[in-house]
């Protein structure tokens, strides 16, 4: 069989449509995991800069729900570990004047912000820095001579193959018979419900936030063996459960948390074996009286405790804030454009590439800013515009009639919102936008259903990084490219114009696969390049000396293709 025919054959196979963007919670990969792991520290304090002291509530329910630990004679050492901004210390040294508090954190600008606070001072309080996975407490602190640690939402950020070694850590400072005294989020809770439908599970209830920082979810069984395979007895363990409303945004928010109290334990005694008075007390009382139902007894707890998370950034927490979103301006020789997209803070787990705005789009807006004629007059079509667009918004201030296209539905929602910000009113009918996934048969038709003839200028930016999607690109293109001209006289043949960072594309198979679908290399051009253009197309493009000084990457690389 002659290699012409097995072209013919290649292009008359059906092509699969293509999902680039698994629907499957695939988890987080390899890459990431160790990413977070490694810059945790970093995602903290990025976390501290924007929120300052406003994430956590002041937490003036710990004298309601341990005083007896904090009362008494005689003065106490307190260990906050995971300080945070401070949220447990001052209401502590403001409830109980014989106590001092040590206070440690993660963050280095966490513990920037406790020595801002106005109550702070070196008589009452002493805090420091410190990775309680790596660093040891006792070199801070004399050994064994803490009362009581109090770690409020502070070991769900820690990877649950660490949790151990910083139990250990903490008792190493903590005296015989000390107590923690803890707080964490629970399995079940909103935040780890919403979790379930993205791609952000590290391990078995462990999540990464958008923005890097990380949560574990604890169910008591958990809790139970790993303090007591450290050494500590439980004293009280508890799942405390809460409705929180937000009714100018009709969210209602369920909310489940662990508290608990452990004691260290006295050399090798089992844990099992002893009860504080307490314990046993309630265990008795539990005896003689009627059981109570898992919903009376839940009622309870929700009636006597509070909750930590301010409930407006409770939001941004469970991604359901506005605040995950950012506005960037792109600016054009005679004009600015505001465009929304997703945070830079959010972007690592977004699956879609779709909410960003890449390098290459903002080369072909200046192209096309400053070099109307390429789409003057034209029907043009844009494969990937993403949220933002761009292209698609200066090609219509000259093009007869422009489609944005995009697989991502989330994509086209914020785009319309970009439209509506950005275009004259005089020319949204022009600019019309579809959902189009490559190969798919439906959408390729709802396509061709807007430009009848085909269209004279196919854009795409930044879509060829995906090697599994070049097969199908060029099908779509070849699909909905203009193929018939009629009587028509045109002095410019119809082209498919693609740029694209050329460290993250296979040019050779960008090219083998052109070629399959009929499609020449007319031109090309590459930034800083010193080899000759095949055509003089792209280079009276950047005839304009400033344009070529606004390139944003020197790596971009444009492909000019035309069909044979």
């Amino acid at each position: 069989m002659s290699s012409g025919l097995k072209i013919i054959e290649e292009q008359q196979k059906p092509i699969q449509k293509l999902q680039i963007y698994p629907t499957a919670n695939a988890g987080v990969s390899p890459f990431w995991r160790e990413k977070y792991e490694r810059d945790a520290k970093k995602y903290w304090d990025i976390f501290y800069k924007h929120h300052g002291d406003r994430f956590f509530k002041d937490r003036h329910y710990l004298d309601k729900e341990w005083n007896s630990y904090f009362s008494g004679s005689g003065k106490k050492v307190i260990l906050e570990v995971g300080c945070g901004a401070g949220n447990t210390i001052f209401p502590l040294i403001a409830t109980y004047p014989d106590i001092f508090v040590y206070a440690c954190d993660f963050s280095p600008r966490a513990v920037e912000l406790v020595k801002a606070h106005d109550e702070y001072t070196e008589t009452r309080v002493c805090a420091f820095a410190c990775d309680l996975t790596g660093d040891g407490l006792d070199k801070r602190i004399s050994p064994s001579s803490v009362d009581i640690v109090t770690m409020i939402f502070v070991l769900s950020a820690v990877s649950p193959e660490k949790m151990a070694s910083v139990l250990q850590n903490i008792k190493k400072v903590l005296k015989p018979n000390g107590c923690i005294l803890f707080r964490d989020y629970a399995v079940g809770d909103l935040a780890q419900e919403r979790f379930s439908g993205k791609d952000q599970k590290i391990s078995e209830n462990f999540y990464v936030r958008g923005d890097g920082t990380r949560a574990f979810y604890f169910s008591n069984e958990f809790l139970e063996i790993l303090f007591s395979e450290q050494g500590f007895e439980v004293e009280e363990l508890d799942v405390c459960c809460k409705q929180v409303e937000n009714r100018s945004r009709e969210l209602v928010m369920n909310r489940r948390w662990v508290q608990a109290t452990f004691r260290r334990s006295h050399g090798n005694q089992n844990p099992c074996d002893s009860l504080s008075p307490a314990k046993l007390d309630k265990s008795e009382q539990q005896d003689s009286i009627q059981s109570k139902s898992e919903e009376q007894e839940r009622k309870e707890i929700i009636d006597i405790t509070d909750i930590d998370i301010s409930d407006g950034l409770a939001m941004e927490m469970f991604g359901a804030s506005p605040s995950s979103h950012e506005m960037t301006v792109v600016k054009l020789r005679d004009s600015d454009f505001k465009i929304k997209l997703l945070s830079k803070e959010y972007q690592h787990t977004c699956k879609s590439t779709g909410l960003m705005l890449w390098e290459s789009a903002r080369l072909m807006a200046s192209v096309l800013d400053r070099n109307p004629s390429i789409v003057s007059g034209k029907r043009v079509l844009e494969l990937g515009c993403g949220c933002t667009g761009i292209c698609s918004m200066v090609a219509a201030r000259s093009a007869n009639l422009v489609v944005a296209t995009d697989a991502d539905t989330k994509a086209l929602t914020l785009l319309t919102e970009n439209i509506t910000m950005n275009l004259q009113s005089s020319l949204l009918g022009k600019l019309k936008t579809g959902v189009l996934e490559w190969g798919n048969k439906e959408h390729i038709e709802c396509i061709k259903g807007l430009a009848c003839e085909g269209f004279e200028v196919i854009i795409g930016t930044d879509v060829t990084y995906v090697a599994e999607a070049i097969i199908p690109l060029f099908e779509t293109a070849k699909e909905l490219i203009l193929r018939k001209m009629g009587d028509l006289e045109v002095q410019e043949k119809p082209a498919l114009i693609l740029c694209h960072v050329f460290r993250r594309v296979d040019e050779a198979s960008l090219l083998s696969a052109a070629s399959k679908f009929g499609f020449k290399l007319a031109d090309r051009w590459a930034a800083n390049s010193k080899e000759s253009p095949i055509g003089n197309i792209i280079d009276s493009w950047f005839s304009e000396k400033d344009l070529v000084a606004e390139i944003p990457s020197s790596a971009l690389h444009v492909l000019y293709f035309q069909m044979e």
